[in-house]
């Protein structure tokens, strides 16, 4: 059984992070690196099936199941893995080390788990290990941020636990298949307990919430796992629900107009992960082959172009200690690797021809114009704008080549940081010179040809038209200190009442009951050490009062002699 667990990719990570602690420093970082690379060789090479059972009470768990839909995405997060790893490679915290590795081997748990068991075990895994990359970052903001998120993704993980036991007490199987769109309890409370993980408007305020406040290289593992193994649980197990299709719209529009009001660059980042996600769900509601292979493919992209430009976001708060765009500007000229790089991530975000990002939207683009959709269409067509402008223009344009409003003394950007940017930016560029090396791995066959003039004008003066109208009206997009309010304000507004209530009150209740507790201890003790002192503390003789001294010794040896043969005529008693 042992020999079988560490073919399970999942394992390995696992493996890793409790071995990590026992390897030397010195070696430590290029091991983190070796895990993964071991887990995507086995991702790699694992025939197609269910390759690992085990019984736990009635059930049969299935700890292992692969096909080409769990495949594709154990190798993206076997691959950003190892490229997060390149990025941290000058870290030397062990914790934030070992949490990233058993965060990532939680998303591959999910991505091979065959029953809902396991994957729900995998799936609160990566709630507590991934909260820690939060705190790693040791400021008030991120403690606070840290466990808003520990939270609610438990109060995620406790919806989708009682969807999958209302699931099974109907009668519904353990496997993890694909669900009837039949919108009973069970599965209502399961689409919600995904859809929290999956950042669905209005249970996505915690992402750009916590992803800012995250550490440079913790972020990186973040926008990664997270939000696509929730993509991939909604692939597997609710394809073809209508009801996602305008879901997906709408979050392809919300994340879109909060990213262009957005003041720090990460939550820019953030809002945008929303966005996209918004195209992989709408396609998942269409449910089609050629959708689910463009919802697969697009997470895939996302993964590799999202992962790439917040390495390029934390190399600009490492360089200058700041990620508000209202201190930023004019260091294009400091940072020209760095802008190249940048700029290939938010081009292929954008959908740019030849860039990763355009092989993907034009498959969803395609799958809703088979199903005769054209409002989606048109609605994603002008968030596919909106991306180009928060991401590919606002972003670089305040940060590298508008004007200069801080001095900053530039703090150099380790080269390995610089390595993982350019491997990540030749994935981008890779799978969009030659899609079919993604295309081959997608779970249905395609023929799907992404390169058709209509395509390559439609992209081309889509992003034409979105830069005129930045250059028009860049002085009036949001550049100064504010906060967008979003839906955590129903729980942030009022958080000093809910504090008082369940915080500062049972706090002050206990402390009186403790006080009262001791008082009482005290008088006690004294009452049991001179008992006549306490209770008699003078007497009148004579005419004159005077102060008792308690029980004299005769009295007191007599109390324990008695105290003394009770506790004789006890033990006698028992034995």
């Amino acid at each position: 059984m042992i020999v079988e667990l560490l073919s399970v990719p999942a394992v390995i990570l696992i493996l890793g992070a409790v071995v990590l602690p026992l390897i030397p420093e010195r070696a430590r970082n290029s091991a983190f690196i070796l895990f993964p690379s071991i887990a995507l060789f086995l991702v790699w090479t694992l025939p197609e099936g269910s390759l690992l059972q085990t019984s736990f009470a009635s059930y049969e768990l299935h700890l292992l199941s692969v096909d080409s839909l769990s495949r594709v995405f154990g190798i993206v997060f076997s691959l950003i893995t190892i490229i997060g790893g390149i990025y941290a490679f000058h870290i030397k915290d062990l914790v934030q080390q070992t949490s990233a590795l058993a965060y990532a081997g939680g998303a591959l748990g999910v991505t091979f788990a065959g029953d809902f068991f396991t994957l729900f075990i995998f799936w609160e895994l990566m709630a507590v290990t991934s909260a820690y990359l939060i705190w790693a970052r040791k400021t008030k903001e991120s403690d606070k941020a840290g466990m808003r998120y520990l939270l609610v993704h438990s109060f995620g993980g406790g919806l989708l636990l009682t969807g999958i036991l209302l699931h099974l007490s109907n009668g519904g199987s353990m496997m993890v298949e694909s669900i009837e769109p039949v919108y009973n309890l069970a599965n209502i409370f399961m689409l919600l307990g995904v859809a929290l993980n999956t950042a669905v408007p209005p249970l996505h305020a915690w992402l750009a919430d916590a992803y800012p406040k995250a550490t440079i290289t913790g972020a990186i593992f973040m926008c990664a796992l997270t939000t696509k193994s929730a993509v991939y649980v909604m692939i597997r197990l609710f394809p073809g629900w209508d009801i996602l299709i305008w879901v997906g719209v709408i979050m392809a529009i919300y994340g879109t107009i909060y990213a262009l009001l957005a003041n720090d660059i990460r939550e820019i980042l953030a809002y945008s992960i929303i966005s996209q996600i918004g195209y992989m769900v709408t396609a998942i509601g269409v449910g089609s082959e050629i959708a689910l292979n463009g919802a697969t493919a697009h997470a895939f992209n996302h993964i590799v172009y999202k992962s790439l430009l917040f390495m390029a976001a934390g190399a600009v708060i490492y360089a200058t200690g700041t990620s508000k765009l209202h201190k930023l500007g004019g260091l294009g000229k400091k940072m020209p690797l760095l802008v190249g790089l940048y700029m290939v991530g938010a081009l292929s975000i954008s959908g740019a021809p030849l860039l990763n990002g355009f092989v993907s939207k034009t498959m969803i683009s395609e799958a809703l114009g088979e199903a005769h959709l054209e409002w989606p269409i048109l609605l994603l067509l002008i968030a596919t704008i909106g991306t180009f402008l928060h991401t590919g223009l606002k972003l670089p344009y305040y940060t590298w080549f508008g004007e200069k409003k801080t001095e900053f003394n530039l703090s150099a950007i380790p080269v390995n940081m610089k390595v993982a940017m350019g491997i990540g930016a030749f994935f981008c560029i890779l799978f969009g010179v030659a899609p079919d090396l993604l295309y081959s791995q997608l779970p249905y066959p395609t023929e799907f040809q992404p390169f058709s003039v209509y395509t390559l004008v439609e992209m081309t003066q889509i992003l034409i038209l979105a830069f005129v109208g930045f250059w028009f009206f860049k002085d009036r997009l949001n550049t100064s200190p504010t906060i967008s309010l979003d839906t955590d304000w129903f729980y942030r507004k009022p958080a000093a009442i809910v504090r008082k209530v369940f915080v500062d009150f049972p706090n002050n209740t206990f402390g009186i009951a403790e006080k009262g507790t001791l008082l009482l201890a005290e008088r006690l003790a004294k009452l049991s050490k001179n008992p006549m002192k306490l209770l008699i503390p003078s007497f009148t003789m004579e005419g004159r009062e005077i102060k008792s001294d308690g029980f004299s010794a005769g009295i007191g040896a007599a109390l324990a002699f008695v105290l003394f043969s009770f506790l004789v005529i006890g033990l006698a008693t028992l034995f």
